[in-house]
């Protein structure tokens, strides 16, 4: 197997802007829209998509602020029924590169990734796999936050895992993310 390594710049330059607009033609041809997904789930019946919508009462810069300090998301991490992944032996540090094109390291190691598209306080796109998958498959998740006029909404759209993983990561991400989120940002 021959696996070729490219610098961050060329990453940034050549292949993030390729992943983006492949990420947003697929959504465009799927027709997948807020209204194709279930309401309880966000797990669409259309492609395996997760699209999920969560209003929170603080800026929409302490939410960006939340997903990529590491030690916020660590923080938010010890507050989900995952903190038991941070006492494995092998547990891996949490890490969140402030770059595009920078890695992130989360719930012990077992979600790793890199960050595609960084807009403070408006949008961050990763390239996100969990440890069970198989190796080099990864996913788009897109963070995509709006402000309002008290608080925010964070609009979420997760393309590209597992056919199988579908309700199993809309499960996770409502109790490993959005749940301890918020208690996380109600505390600050």
């Amino acid at each position: 197997m021959l696996t070729r390594v490219i610098s961050r710049r060329r990453f940034t330059a050549n292949v993030l802007p390729a992943m983006i607009a492949a990420g947003e033609a697929a959504r465009a041809a799927d027709g997948d829209t807020p209204a194709a997904a279930t309401e309880a789930t966000g797990l669409s019946h259309t492609a395996s998509a997760i699209h999920q919508e969560i209003d929170f009462d603080v800026s929409s810069d302490r939410v960006y602020e939340a997903l990529t300090s590491p030690r916020q998301f660590d923080a938010l991490t010890r507050l989900s029924d995952a903190v038991t992944l941070l006492s494995a032996p092998s547990a891996k540090p949490t890490a969140i590169s402030p770059e595009v094109g920078g890695p992130f390291t989360l719930f012990g190691g077992y979600i790793t990734g890199r960050n595609l598209q960084m807009v403070r306080a408006h949008r961050l796109v990763q390239a996100w796999r969990a440890g069970s998958w198989e190796p080099g498959a990864f996913s788009i998740v897109r963070f995509e936050l709006q402000a309002k006029a008290h608080g925010c909404r964070l609009i979420f759209d997760h393309r590209g895992f597992p056919d199988t993983q579908g309700a199993s990561l809309a499960y996770g991400w409502r109790v490993h993310y959005w749940e301890p989120l918020a208690k996380l940002l109600q505390r600050s």
